[in-house]
């Protein structure tokens, strides 16, 4: 046998190997990047849900409102939301029944 053959196909080997395990540890690195990313997009997300829900928590002073007055204002809110729906909805048909 050569000895230099056999050396060559060792090389390769470790070579191929070497190139799997990088490649490996490649894509656990991206993979673990996307997630942290993916974790602090769903964090900053978390911070400016409440303002965009509704522009008025910033405004008011719970500690002021009492219980009774909050679930009042919150059903004029919601009659005033379905209202507005209504009219949307009005609208739609007029507009399905022009075509």
């Amino acid at each position: 046998m050569d000895p230099y053959r056999e050396s060559s196909g060792s090389s390769l080997g470790s070579l191929i190997s070497g190139a799997i395990l990088g490649a490996a540890g490649l894509a656990w690195w991206l993979f673990s990047e996307a997630e942290r990313r993916q974790q602090t997009r769903k964090q900053k997300a978390m911070l400016y849900a409440p303002r965009i829900q509704d522009g008025s928590e910033a405004f008011e002073n719970s500690s002021s409102l009492a219980g009774q007055a909050k679930s009042e204002k919150l059903e004029e809110r919601v009659e005033k939301l379905n209202a507005a729906i209504a009219d949307v909805r009005k609208q739609l048909e007029d507009l399905g029944e022009k075509d």
